[in-house]
């Protein structure tokens, strides 16, 4: 397992439509079947990118998210698996931060 660090929002509540990746993979991911896990699907330009990002370097990229906010799309992309779909609200624990406070709520909210 390893992880990837990707950011759009900064220290923001909204995105700024540039990702930028704050740590990579270090793995050779050629030729391998990638689980790519997100906590929350909006926009889909962070998910998008990093599964282009996996896929240009000859991974077979599967998309998995936590929570999904299908209204908020800006571009095409569609997860594989789905753990529950999330009204159109900025939730925050689990994981889920703003401006890196909350992140360790043992619930989401």
């Amino acid at each position: 397992m390893e992880f990837m660090h990707l950011s759009s929002y900064r220290a923001g509540t909204v995105s700024s439509g540039q990702v930028a990746i704050l740590r990579d993979v270090e793995s050779e991911v050629r030729d391998r079947v990638v689980l790519l896990v997100d906590d929350i699907l909006e926009s889909g330009r962070t998910f998008a990118f990093a599964k282009d990002l996996l896929a240009a370097r000859g991974a077979e990229v599967v998309t998995c998210c936590l929570l999904e906010k299908p209204g908020k799309r800006a571009v095409s992309i569609k997860p594989d698996i789905v753990g529950f779909e999330c009204p159109d609200l900025f939730v925050v624990g689990y994981g889920m931060d703003v401006a890196h406070s909350y992140r360790e709520l043992p619930f989401i909210g």
